[in-house]
């Protein structure tokens, strides 16, 4: 059984941060998108349907918009992530030997 070299495990990691900035990336577009799709609707109800104006005070209204922009990001950052281990599962047949075997001794 041979060891992980350090060229293995400096490669893995520059995987790791490559995987998660493009996940950053994402879901801050993503987020950005969100924040506007989901605040256009919010203040234009608050101006004019009395039942909005009411009831959703400037915090309200935050907390909405808040809301659906944290969602955004994470949601497309996990799917990001998801996808781009799903292509290096594919790689399976580039890992040393020794990390091939998955059976439990």
């Amino acid at each position: 059984m041979s060891t992980v070299t350090r060229a293995y495990l400096d490669q893995r990691l520059a995987a790791a941060k490559r995987c998660s900035k493009e996940a950053t990336m994402a879901g801050a577009k993503a987020a950005a998108v969100a924040t506007v799709a989901a605040a256009v609707p919010t203040l234009a109800s608050v101006r004019m349907l009395p039942w909005a104006k009411a009831h959703l005070n400037p915090t309200g209204q935050a907390l909405i918009i808040s809301t659906v922009a944290g969602m955004a990001y994470f949601i497309v950052a996990d799917k990001t992530i998801l996808s781009m281990a799903m292509a290096r599962r594919h790689s399976f047949e580039d890992a040393p030997e020794h990390l091939k075997n998955t059976s439990f001794h």
